[in-house]
């Protein structure tokens, strides 16, 4: 089943994201079973020269290729899905008219304003009718809710035709609380709990990304219902691993030392 077909039957999809710009990161994470990838352009290094080798990457490790493109904003949004992104996740989306605008942005005339250009999507040329109609059924187009006047819209953003899910960003939506990176706090589990009850009652797909690696935190967001859920990121998975390894051989040393004495 496509990932645009579980997202409109609102199914459980997950997936992660990738900060890391080099092939081997994605090849590596390909082994652990996730749907889907994220290369985020917003908070990286990573530039459309090696987004386009990421895309191709994932898609050549039979998973889906989204980019988090940098804001939203015309150009990014339709060079990286001319590299051939599955779909794109659009920051800081606060309004109805942001959501109109990433739409215009992403889909060809007469639903919005893209400019057509052939390249990667395109097949070089030979296949622009047939990328036409897979925009049209099956791109994917995912708000990020990471701003408290996106909580308080987040009805007239759903209701947005082409938006397929929202993902919660929660350090910045607790950051435009004036509490950066205190999402635990009881205001933004409250502006969190929102979110995910209007996309509920609305048979829209919410989704989290949860920054720790603990598989627990992760098991919490889809008991809470969310159903498009993006588990930690590269750089965590890596570092996570070493640090508890390295914990574990100090403690075992330091025992040993103790007895010894």
């Amino acid at each position: 089943m496509s990932l645009k077909k579980k997202l409109k039957n609102n199914q459980l999809t997950i997936g992660s994201w990738i900060t890391i710009g080099h092939p081997s990161i994605v090849e590596i994470m390909s082994s652990a079973g996730f749907e889907w990838l994220v290369i985020d352009m917003e908070h990286t290094t990573i530039d459309l020269t090696m987004a386009q080798i990421l895309i191709s990457t994932i898609q050549s490790n039979n998973m889906k290729a989204l980019v988090r493109v940098s804001k939203n904003e015309e150009v990014i949004i339709k060079r990286v899905l001319d590299a051939g992104a599955d779909g794109i996740i659009v920051p800081m989306v606060k309004s109805k008219d942001d959501a109109l605008e990433l739409i215009s942005y992403a889909k060809y005339p007469p639903i919005g304003k893209r400019g057509v250009g052939l390249y990667r999507a395109q097949k070089y040329g030979i296949g622009f009718n047939e990328y036409k109609q897979w925009v049209n059924n099956e791109l994917i187009i995912i708000a990020q809710i990471e701003h408290f006047k996106a909580v308080e819209n987040i009805q007239e953003i759903i209701n947005v035709n082409g938006i397929d899910a929202v993902i919660i960003g929660p350090y910045d939506l607790s950051g435009s609380m004036g509490f950066p990176g205190d999402y635990h706090r009881d205001d933004v589990k409250k502006a969190i709990e929102t979110v995910l009850t209007v996309c509920k009652n609305n048979n829209i797909p919410s989704g989290f990304h949860v920054i720790e690696s603990n598989p627990e935190k992760l098991q919490q967001r889809i008991d809470e219902g969310c159903t498009f859920l993006a588990y930690s990121l590269d750089f965590f998975f890596l570092g996570d691993k070493a640090r508890e390894g390295m914990n574990l051989i100090s403690n075992i040393n330091n025992k040993k030392d103790n007895n010894v004495e």
